[in-house]
């Protein structure tokens, strides 16, 4: 259950964000619970938005009250008022993925706090989730549920798109929620099982001796070995070097004058 407080907060700042046309899709705990009915107790706000909206969205939240600023220019703005935040995410922590219009455009309608909003969509939300495997926090388990309760009726040609060219990760996030849920693989059509384990087959049969190591873009901390001391490529550092954004243009920080 939600303070009055906290409700009124996040509730304004969706009616502040609607009625500005802000691009926006509510994500995480909300998000989770419109597609797997599990509801986790949870203390922010989670907007996935475009992230040439973000200023807009900063306007907004200031003249509701919050303090802004960039966290990370690569995926993420944040919102504080007191004990209240919200996450503008704009795209992966490891500059794989970035949030596009129709994230928002093919988001699904629900009530969010007494609000008609979008909500974001199972395969994005999956999408999202397929890189967050660090050894702090790890989101199989999420993925494995959205899985669970929506693969019979995912758009499949839709999160193959969103998931190039890391589809490995997807097949070994399928491979994960097959043992778990052995009764439900089936569940994942037959042709995207047999196109993912031909390509899988191939790719170990004739591997490309050019692709780099990857293995950064799982957990650039466990991971570091790899790079100070063997000398792999550090992908995650250069993708996110490399990476522009329109975050860093923003205005780092801004309050209510």
């Amino acid at each position: 259950m939600w303070a009055p407080e906290a409700y009124e907060c996040y509730q304004g700042v969706l009616k502040g964000l609607l009625a500005a046309e802000v691009p926006f899709a509510v994500s995480g705990g909300f998000a989770f619970h419109h597609h797997t009915g599990i509801w986790r107790t949870t203390k922010d706000l989670d907007l996935v938005i475009p992230p040439v909206a973000v200023p807009r969205a900063f306007e907004v939240l200031v003249q509701e009250g919050f303090e802004t600023y960039v966290q990370d220019p690569v995926w993420l703005a944040k919102a504080r008022r007191g004990e209240y935040f919200v996450d503008l995410i704009t795209g992966v922590g490891n500059a794989t993925l970035t949030v596009e219009q129709w994230w928002i455009d093919r988001a699904q309608e629900d009530e969010v706090l007494g609000m008609r909003c979008k909500v974001l969509s199972a395969e994005e939300m999956i999408a999202s989730k397929l890189f967050v495997t660090r050894r702090e926090r790890f989101d199989g388990a999420d993925t494995a549920h959205l899985l669970r309760a929506c693969a019979a009726n995912l758009d499949w040609e839709r999160l193959r798109t969103l998931t190039e060219p890391h589809w490995q990760v997807l097949y070994w996030h399928l491979v994960l929620f097959a043992y778990i849920y052995p009764s439900n693989a089936g569940d994942v059509p037959a042709g995207v099982w047999r196109e993912l384990t031909e390509s899988f087959n191939q790719s170990v049969a004739s591997p490309m001796m050019n692709d780099s190591f990857r293995g950064t873009l799982i957990d650039p901390k466990m991971f570091a070995i790899d790079v100070n001391e063997w000398g792999e490529r550090d992908i995650y550092r250069e993708l996110c070097e490399n990476y522009k954004h329109p975050l860093e243009e923003t205005n780092t920080t801004r309050s209510r004058e």
